[in-house]
């Protein structure tokens, strides 16, 4: 097979190869010791069988390759490949590289650093076949063997530049063009592509590095993303996983969750839409957790974990760039939430001796989950440092859980309750063996009867008709629809007799239901 062709500038006009002869290509940059080192002999060759052969030098720096001629004294026309698109092409990882090609461009010979018998033999093939005189080199004057330095296109940042640029790129996003005095930051706050927070420039190299994350073509369309009903690819997501400040192992619990939210089942719509201001929070369980670094311990639910931070906040991203929920718009929550930054967490399945979430839904414990809830407030906290029964915890936990949006709002949806390892300790130690025990303690506390739940002149916002007989207002309702609407994990420090939980949306048609995806690493 021919090399590539191709076409550069050089200190005597442009120059193409092939070139209908023999030709002698050299690669080199101008901080390369070894590079220097064969730079006579490049010469050398040019000086003896210019007649018959092209020796070409393609240098990888404009400015080194002039310092190149003159601390050398090159005749020898040096080509230059500052863009690095040849030397890409031609799957350099070390210069120099030295190959010789026919007169159709077919590769004959080829090495990589400095080889003295390398040059030898090479000297001595041209003049045979050229017919011409071999240069006079006193070959004892240079070292048997040198390593060569690292191609410039292989450098951090360049390979995946270049990559995205070559014509076989898997990216298919519309690049946009600044000029070169812009703040690319300043630029992305302009557009409406930010949360309010600045974001990564998702450059074509960094999204292909991000791609690396995972196994998925970059076309294939994961989900489609409402309000728009845009389709999300993977490139799509991957880009707004950049500008998050995801690393690319991040990436495929990322995909799992944008395909968990983008379901009937978990509507994000709805849950983007509402003025009660709901968002979307992620628990993660199973080995992935632990192979990207996810916090399940101390600040749990804050700041300083970038796994944390950028997984929750680049499905926000999606929402917002490719669904197009954005605040003013289909967004209209009333007062927002800091939930709508972000909200990832990883449940820490080996501190409880309770079901993890992901087997209690179904999946298998070496399996990796994310699941997505749709919540509209949180954390609220809930504080005991007294109780030392599982029963009065219990109890503790469960007028906590009342408040959530309502007092009087009983036959509620949804909650996720983050019982932390203090909690855990006495509820554990006291016999509940099982998260079920802690639900059934719940409902019990909570269970009302549906007179206290009709809104009066002293509380308002009841969820019970005023109108009822006595039967029914003797009836007993507790805050759960069901016991399995409380939904439990365990996490935070082992310091601090606190847990923690987040108030759901509506449940159920037109609201929301927890959504699962396996994450495919």
């Amino acid at each position: 097979m021919p090399l590539p062709a191709f076409t550069l500038d050089s200190t005597d006009g442009p120059r193409a190869f092939p070139t209908g002869r023999a030709a002698l290509l050299c690669f080199v940059k101008e901080d390369c010791p070894t590079c220097g080192l064969s730079m006579p002999l490049i010469e050398a060759a040019h000086r003896a069988f210019s007649g018959e052969v092209d020796v070409l030098i393609v240098g990888q720096d404009a400015e080194g390759n002039a310092v190149l001629v003159e601390r050398h004294g090159m005749t020898a026309p040096v080509l230059d490949d500052s863009a690095l698109r040849v030397s890409f092409a031609y799957d350099l990882d070390t210069v120099p590289t030295v190959i010789l090609a026919g007169p159709t461009g077919e590769e004959r010979t080829r090495f990589v650093g400095f080889g003295r018998d390398d040059w030898r033999h090479l000297m001595a093939s041209l003049a045979e076949a050229s017919g011409l005189r071999e240069p006079a080199v006193d070959w004892d004057a240079y070292p048997e063997s040198r390593p060569g330095c690292g191609s410039k296109s292989v450098e951090p940042g360049m390979a995946e530049r270049l990559e995205a640029e070559a014509s076989g790129s898997p990216l298919r996003a519309r690049r946009i063009e600044i000029a070169a005095q812009d703040d690319e930051f300043e630029f992305m706050f302009d557009q409406g592509l930010t949360d309010g927070l600045p974001v990564v420039p998702p450059t074509p190299e960094r999204v292909l590095r991000m791609l690396r994350g995972t196994r998925r073509d970059a076309q294939e369309v994961v989900a489609v993303v409402p309000p728009n009903m845009a389709p999300a690819t993977t490139e799509k997501i991957a880009i707004n996983a950049v500008m998050a400040g995801c690393r690319p192992e991040y990436l495929p619990v990322v995909i799992a969750a944008v395909e968990a939210v983008c379901t009937d089942t978990f509507n994000a719509h709805g849950v983007m839409a509402t003025t009660m201001g709901a968002a979307p929070v992620l628990v993660v369980n199973g080995p992935v957790r632990h192979r990207i670094g996810m916090n399940m311990g101390l600040g749990v639910l804050g700041q300083g974990n970038r796994a944390n931070a950028t997984i929750g906040r680049a499905l926000m991203l999606v929402l917002r760039n490719v669904g197009g929920a954005k605040p003013g718009g289909t967004e209209r929550s009333t007062f927002g939430s800091p939930t709508k930054y972000t909200m990832a967490f990883a449940e820490w399945e080996e501190r409880s001796p309770w079901t993890p979430l992901h087997v209690e839904r179904g999946f298998r414990a070496e399996q990796s989950v994310v699941t997505a809830f749709g919540m509209t407030g949180g954390p609220h906290l809930i504080v005991d440092q007294t109780s030392r029964s599982a029963r009065a915890l219990g109890g503790s936990i469960a007028v906590g859980l009342e408040s959530a949006a309502h007092p009087k709002a009983h036959r509620y949806g949804d909650v996720l309750l983050v019982v932390g390892p203090e909690h855990l300790n006495t509820l554990t130690r006291d016999g509940y063996t099982t998260k079920e025990q802690l639900r059934a303690r719940v409902q019990e506390v909570t269970a009302r009867p549906m007179a206290d739940l009709v809104a009066d002149d002293d509380v308002g916002g009841g969820g019970a008709p005023a109108s009822l007989t006595s039967e029914q207002r003797a009836r007993l309702v507790p805050k759960f629809e069901a016991p399995e609407r409380i939904n439990i994990v365990v996490a935070g420090a082992d310091a601090g007799k606190w847990s923690a939980f987040f108030a759901g949306w509506t449940t159920g048609p037109g609201g929301t239901i927890p959504t699962s995806r396996i994450i495919e690493e």
